[in-house]
């Protein structure tokens, strides 16, 4: 019986891997059509988009609107959690309530939405709209992480350091900051992972200057391709950077 377990384990990350093994595998393709039987391995495709100055460039966008919205949503979104969690404001459930929402609204919904107001306001679709979006859909996530991390341990230390003569700023720089660093990189971190690879909010909000998955997209109407393969497999590898670098922050956080 100790074995059906593992067994159901091993079935589950078959399925969960087995696409991304196929993708990784057929980017090493020789041939032009990533497809059986395999015939390689070859680098050829990964010289390819690496020398494709419009794939780099989405790329580069990419890890910038990933980079920058992420930043501002944990910032927005810690100063949300910490508004809510240290003062009793009237509201505060349906507050809380109103900041997580978004988490259940389709981002179609939500970059529609976005895109009109957009265009009602006369501002043209660019980079930094797609960044706006990424932020409404991000910040929920954040302040939700670092709302449930506000525990009665660092709110006895901030009032310590209240006592000890402490201004706001200071308690909030030198002691709130720092014990919640590890929530911070975790919202951080997934906010990025998650804004990486988003599309409908970049493919709504965006015009000339895309990210690395509405090239995509435009790639695929072409039929598919081992370059393709090749960009998804840098894709993953990004994703699970970011991820590996949050385990070794907040493990080392963790460590006494």
């Amino acid at each position: 019986m100790r074995l059906v377990p593992w067994l159901y384990l091993g079935a589950a990350f078959v399925f969960i891997y087995l696409p991304v093994a196929a993708l990784v595998l057929f980017s090493f393709q020789e041939s032009n059509l990533p497809v059986p039987p395999f015939q390689g391995p070859s680098l050829r495709w990964y010289a390819d988009i690496l020398g494709d100055d419009d794939v780099m460039q989405a790329l580069a966008h990419s890890l910038m609107v990933a980079a920058g919205s992420s930043a501002v949503a944990c910032v927005l979104g810690f100063f949300a959690a910490y508004g809510l969690a240290r003062h009793v404001l009237p509201g505060s459930a349906f507050l809380r309530g109103l900041l997580i929402a978004p988490l259940t609204v389709s981002y179609l919904i939500v970059g529609l939405g976005l895109l009109i107001v957009i265009q009602r306001a006369g501002l043209g679709l660019s980079l930094m709209t797609a960044g706006v979006g990424h932020v409404v859909i991000n910040l929920p996530l954040c302040f939700a992480i670092i709302y449930a991390s506000m525990g009665a341990q660092q709110q006895n230390a901030e009032r310590a350091a209240r006592d000890l003569g402490a201004d706001e700023f200071r308690v909030i720089t030198l002691v709130t900051v720092p014990m919640l660093a590890p929530a911070i990189a975790a919202a951080f971190f997934l906010s990025v992972t998650l804004s990486w690879d988003e599309f409908i909010i970049s493919f709504l909000l965006t015009r000339f200057d895309v990210t690395l998955p509405v090239e995509i997209w435009s790639m695929l109407r072409s039929g598919l391709s081992p370059r393709l393969n090749a960009i998804g497999s840098i894709v993953f590898l990004v994703s699970v950077t970011a991820v590996l670098i949050l385990e070794i922050l907040v493990f080392r956080k963790r460590r006494p």
